[in-house]
């Protein structure tokens, strides 16, 4: 078994090595001038973003296609394939001769009800770059006031590719008055939400169906390890902090989400399908999972709670006339679910732009010689493996971070009176002994 798992990783570790070895080869090769035109910000940015289509590993023009659906100006729904949108151009090298593919936006044109709808990724020149937005053919008044901006911007910008004129855009050198759509579809964020759903679904009832089967016999393998974690989280987390009365009203709410952010980000450390969507470097992910630890804490607050908030026991001078305590406490309110939200992204994000950024170096390298090609890619190679491990970790640790900040942050807002102090605190002690 260990003998095979040695074969096992170095045949592993000689493709990542060849593969980008012989991409960046090929890369070094296609600019002889020596310059490498890597866009290192451009690829970190597009890893992070999200998109219409899901990236096939390997490859830098096929996409999984996923359904667009978006509402046009006039009000009326359509409902296709990002495929649509797209197309694979086949283009020569005029230096070298070498042909290569590429992926362009495309205008899709559909017809209802008599009439030609056009819909497009928005280009460079767009002020909704990336996003479907609905074109419309310009009217008479709209060419000249066009052509004037147009030359105005390359008169004031003589190395610009394209005009960059607010409100319109450019296809195939022809100018299109924009709208951007109310936009509801499946991108590759919000698939990557519902397998993570469905996946943190699938293992919680896997854990029922057990017990309502096997009654208390000891779980193994891979339900013990799940029957760990639950255990782990709950009784040392959730129930030491908020005693068992309310670890039952809020330990549903905290494990979802201790589960979710960890499924979530492993998911982001796998390459291929269902992985590779970077949920939790979003921040609108990470934002939405904080106001609802927001939303928990506050709708449910005790009274002392908004007392200590709204009248702290502080000298009157502090919050009368001037209410410094009452602004410094209700901004704390805020700053909580910001600090959940920041931290969380910061760390998952940073972690991916990191193994991007070793990966990026190869190609970066790589038009020095073949000799800092063989060093980088080893060096990158090496560090990656390095980074994934360690994400790894700090993809349970983020989890566990986030769950206990929100059990404490409930736990404070519950906080009783100090003619309950003694007893709450006895019946935590005894708690914990029993724990």
């Amino acid at each position: 078994m260990r003998k095979n798992f040695k074969i096992f990783f170095t045949l592993l570790l000689a493709f990542l090595v060849a593969v980008p070895s012989a991409w960046a080869t090929e890369s070094a090769s296609d600019n002889q001038d020596g310059e490498s035109n890597v866009d290192i910000k451009e690829i970190i940015f597009h890893h992070l973003g999200d998109g219409y289509g899901w990236e096939v590993p390997f490859s830098n023009v096929y996409r999984i296609p996923l359904p667009v659906i978006v509402k046009a100006e006039d009000g009326k729904w359509f409902c296709f394939s990002s495929a649509n949108l797209t197309e694979v151009e086949v283009i020569k090298d005029e230096k070298t001769g070498k042909e290569k593919k590429e992926l362009i936006p495309v205008i899709y044109k559909t017809r209802r009800d008599g009439k030609e709808y056009m819909f497009a990724l928005g280009p460079h020149s767009s002020n909704h770059k990336g996003k479907v937005v609905e074109l419309f053919p310009l009217q008479a008044g709209e060419v000249a006031k066009v052509a004037d901006i147009e030359k105005q911007y390359k008169t004031e910008h003589p190395d610009a590719h394209e005009a960059t004129l607010d409100g319109f855009v450019n296809f195939g050198g022809n100018y299109y008055r924009e709208y951007r759509t109310f936009d509801i579809s499946i991108t590759k964020n919000v698939l990557a939400l519902l397998l993570a759903s469905l996946l943190v679904t699938l293992m919680v009832f896997s854990v029922v169906r057990y017990y309502n089967k096997k009654g208390l016999k000891a779980p193994r393998k891979g339900m013990g390890f799940m029957e760990m974690l639950i255990d782990f989280v709950y009784t040392g987390v959730i129930k030491a902090s908020l005693g068992a009365k309310k670890a039952k009203k809020f330990g549903p709410y905290l494990l979802t989400c201790f589960f979710f952010i960890l499924t979530m980000n492993l998911l982001g450390l796998i390459v291929i399908f269902p992985g590779g969507a970077n949920l939790t470097g979003n921040i609108a992910v990470t934002l939405v999972l904080a106001l609802l630890t927001f939303i928990v804490t506050n709708i449910r607050a005790s009274k002392h709670y908004w007392k200590e908030i709204l009248w702290p026991d502080v000298p009157m001078f502090l919050k009368f006339p001037l209410p410094i305590m009452q602004f410094i406490e209700v901004f704390g309110i805020f700053t909580k679910p910001a600090a959940l939200c920041v931290r969380l992204f910061a760390n998952m994000m940073g972690g991916h732009m990191i193994v991007i950024t070793l990966v990026c170096l190869i190609f970066i390298f790589a038009p020095i010689g073949y000799a800092a090609l063989g060093g980088s890619v080893v060096i990158s190679i090496l560090f990656t493996i390095f980074m994934l491990l360690l994400d790894v970790l700090v993809s349970f640790i983020q989890a566990y971070v986030f769950t206990m900040l929100s059990t404490m942050f409930i736990a404070m807002s519950h906080e009783s009176g100090h003619d309950h102090v003694e007893d709450e605190s006895a019946e935590q002690m005894a708690e914990i002994v029993d724990i």
